[in-house]
């Protein structure tokens, strides 16, 4: 502390034998760096980035462009020390001073690996694909953000540790506090690990339609703790991993292909003939369209419904798209139409038919005449 109050008193008496002509060259030794830091930018890191571009690894390039806005930083920071060690006072060697030029260099080094760990960066996209993973897999964010929170902590302790806070003793008090920590969080590990579940196992990616029995949508993001499902309504809803680790999951963005399935019904009245060439057409119109898979169409006179004869039809569309899948299916609904108009067949709707025995009301309304004449 004593030894800090002499370079202190130093400083001060420093101030007063200060001369222009040493701020002038401080503030030159701080423009040539300016000036060397776009001379760096514009030139000379592009040539290095080309000469490593043709090394075998990427590891270098890639780590060059995480840190390129560290490293502009860093020849402010150079230049602003060099400037203030040139000033014949010793400002540089207090200690505050010290320690807060240190822990600018740990930051700037934390910022380049936090730009390295980037869902973004070639390194984690390169690792997803070693991994046989595709780029969009939710497992690329979900590291990024990892990686991310591991550099974010370590910055935080070197830098505690520079300005002479016990770490140990933290880490201690952590393993001290590690069951209390577990029991209050429980649900929170529950998450995560349900987010590791669903990573691992991959039962959807970024973009999918997915359906559960909580929530029907497109997949958005997914954290430590919930996954994020934008809905058909347009709005977002946010799940636990762990609910939605141990429910059903339908990913219908998986479908090569999508169905449609129904069922026209017609009025009884209709000639077998007639029913027979509606389903030849119809299933004619489906084999001879475009949009239309091959490989399964079934038109088939199904059923005696309670009021109409049912004639079910199956096939599915190449494309899985909702709006598309719409349009085909109005298209063929529009065919069907036609083909029931042309051959004079009427479409079936909910009825009842009532049929009365005319003999027996006759008699029933003699023998009230028989009854009502004897009475009389």
């Amino acid at each position: 502390m004593e030894i800090d109050n002499w370079k202190w008193d130093a400083f001060v008496h420093s101030l007063n034998r200060l001369e222009w002509a040493d701020i002038g060259i401080a503030i030159a030794i701080f423009s040539v760096f300016l000036l060397f830091r776009k001379i760096f930018t514009r030139y000379i890191f592009k040539l290095i980035l080309m000469m490593l571009k043709k090394t075998p690894t990427e590891f270098f390039s890639n780590l060059l462009i995480s840190f390129e806005k560290p490293i502009r930083v860093l020849w402010i920071v150079i230049g602003t020390y060099l400037a203030l060690v040139y000033l014949p006072f010793h400002f540089t060697t207090i200690e505050f001073v010290e320690h807060l030029y240190r822990s600018i260099i740990i930051m700037i080094i934390g910022w380049g690996l936090y730009n390295y760990t980037s869902e973004y960066s070639m390194a984690i996209i390169k690792l997803a694909r070693n991994i046989d993973l595709d780029e969009q897999s939710m497992f690329v964010p979900f590291l990024s953000k990892i990686l991310r929170f591991a550099v974010i902590a370590l910055v935080i302790v070197v830098v505690a540790s520079e300005w002479g806070y016990e770490i140990s003793g933290f880490i201690a008090g952590l393993g001290l506090g590690g069951l209390a920590f577990a029991l209050a969080a429980q649900d929170t590990i529950g998450n995560f690990f349900g987010g590791v579940i669903i990573i691992t196992e991959k039962p959807f990616q970024k973009g999918d339609w997915i359906q559960t029995p909580s929530v029907e949508g497109t997949v958005q993001d997914i954290s430590f703790r919930s996954t994020q499902i934008r809905t058909f309504s347009d709005s977002i809803v946010t799940i636990p991993n762990s609910t939605l680790a141990n429910e059903p999951i339908t990913n219908w963005s998986e479908m090569g292909k999508r169905r449609i399935a129904f069922s026209v019904g017609v009025t009884y009245s209709t000639p077998k003939e007639k029913l027979e060439t509606c389903a030849r057409r119809i299933e004619s119109v489906l084999r001879s369209h475009e949009e239309v898979d091959q490989e399964l169409i079934m038109v088939r006179f199904n059923e005696f419904n309670s009021s109409s004869l049912d004639i079910y039809i199956y096939f599915f569309t190449k494309t899985i798209v909702w709006v598309e899948w719409f349009r085909i299916k109005e298209e063929i609904n529009f065919e069907i139409m036609n083909i029931l108009e042309e051959e004079n067949v009427s479409v079936a709707f909910p009825s009842r038919s009532i049929y009365m025995e005319n003999e027996r009301i006759a008699k029933n309304e003699e023998y009230t005449v028989k009854e009502s004449s004897s009475e009389s």
